[in-house]
């Protein structure tokens, strides 16, 4: 029995490197976009190890790179360092043609028909979830974009934030990981546009869920709060996340702000003291001009 044990383990082990032989030379061959090459190996890859991980992420990269398309736009405004001007017979510019890019969307699918695959069979897989949401940002699918977030989310609950990444190692320090890469999605969202903040309410919403204490979604909530004008609902977050962090620069900030949106004055002017006193020498000059405004 151990000389059979043994030899399993010898077993295991080559497989494990017969699928980094794999994945390497496919990262190379992505890196040389010989897409001719990376399909052949993803044939010969499928053969040998069907149910590898690190295949699926493969397939997903393979597919999510071909979707990819270049295309020339005609457009009103363009940039000078990427756009070629159009002219009338007169010499008057009507028109320039920019360089854009787009996505197929059969191409597409199968990328997410692959990850999928590769998610549901790896649960604790990290960095599937996270290269999924990315292309869903990339091809600006928000509502879906959100709705994995929000899924990952879950997820990290269920697992007790104990995530794997690529060759299933262990992420270091896997919650604060996790959550700063959420946070980055917000941005995201944040940098969308206005017709957002409900998909960022909501994230923040299922992050306090299961991460009550977590600041930067307490301050995310009240950001869709006060842009939507319900000042008194961003205050309330706000002032729950001063209670965690009361030298945060960036919660007192924004707690003078809705004071001051709300015509508060007098606690207005209490915090932008306390930004001025703990903040660096920008947001200081910052809160100095709006208690000057605020006193005047």
């Amino acid at each position: 029995m151990p000389k059979q044990i043994v030899l399993l383990l010898l077993v295991l082990l080559a497989g494990q490197s017969f699928a980094q032989n794999y994945k390497g030379a496919f990262s190379r061959l992505l890196k040389e976009k010989d897409t001719a090459a990376q399909w052949q190996l993803l044939q010969h890859w499928q053969q040998a190890d069907p149910t590898n991980a690190e295949l699926f992420v493969a397939y997903f990269n393979y597919y999510f790179h071909a979707s990819r398309q270049e295309m020339v736009r005609l457009s009103e405004t363009g940039n000078k360092n990427s756009s070629l001007a159009i002219t009338d017979s007169t010499g008057a510019q009507v028109g320039y043609l920019t360089d854009d890019f787009g996505y197929d969307s059969a191409t597409l699918n199968k990328a997410f028909h692959y990850i999928d695959k590769g998610i549901n069979t790896y649960t604790t897989r990290l960095d599937m979830r996270l290269g999924k949401i990315y292309a869903l940002g990339q091809i600006e699918n928000y509502e879906r974009f959100t709705n994995e977030i929000i899924t990952a989310i879950e997820m990290s609950n269920h697992l007790k934030s104990q995530w794997t990444w690529a060759d299933n190692k262990k992420v270091k320090d896997p919650e604060k990981f996790f959550l700063s890469t959420v946070q980055d999605y917000v941005v995201q969202l944040y940098n969308a546009g206005d017709d957002q903040l409900d998909r960022m309410r909501t994230i923040a919403q299922t992050v306090l869920k299961y991460y009550p204490k977590h600041v930067e979604s307490l301050s995310n909530l009240a950001i869709t709060y006060g842009l939507q004008g319900e000042y008194d609902k961003a205050l309330q977050s706000l002032l729950q996340a001063e209670k965690l962090m009361p030298r945060d620069v960036i919660v007192l900030n924004n707690i003078a702000t809705m004071y001051e949106r709300k015509g508060d004055k007098l606690n207005a002017i209490k915090y932008f003291e306390l930004t001025a006193k703990l903040g660096d020498k920008e947001i200081r000059n910052e809160a100095v001009k709006k208690l000057k405004e605020l006193k005047n």
